[in-house]
């Protein structure tokens, strides 16, 4: 029971203040909404969750991507109508391009739409996860 506690309060906070994502440097950062851009199942490569949607872009040697993979993974498995698409961002510039992906990996959290709604750089925790699919679903 303490967990739920724990995590309606992690999303609650979460939803009001934005995201917090720890970067390499010790640096926290805060990215809020993203532009509204929608994203559908032919630019993804992959067919939207029914509530959400955890896009990565990832790159070949990357390290924090194997372990943003696995993170990923598992929220999706744990929150049901919620699906995980990685994609090879040396494979797809133009959709990189477009997106102002700077880095691998970078998480897109897409509500049920395909609407971007939140952003986030680097390898993030499962609870910064978990608090970004409250404002998406």
């Amino acid at each position: 029971m303490t967990g739920v506690v724990v995590c309606v309060v992690v999303l609650a906070v979460a939803g009001a203040f934005g995201v917090l994502q720890r970067q390499r440097n010790g640096r926290v950062r805060v990215r809020g909404r993203d532009d509204g851009k929608r994203l559908d199942a032919v630019e993804l490569g992959g067919e939207l969750g029914e509530r959400a949607t955890l896009v990565q872009f990832s790159s070949a040697f990357c390290a924090p991507c194997r372990a943003t993979r696995r993170i990923l993974g598992e929220v999706a498995g744990m929150v049901p109508g919620v699906t995980h698409v990685e994609i090879d961002a040396e494979a797809r510039l133009e959709l990189v391009r477009e997106l102002e992906i700077l880095k691998t990996p970078t998480v897109l959290v897409l509500d049920a739409d395909g609407r971007v709604v939140r952003r986030a750089t680097g390898q993030p925790r499962k609870a910064d996860v978990i608090a970004a699919l409250g404002e998406a679903v």
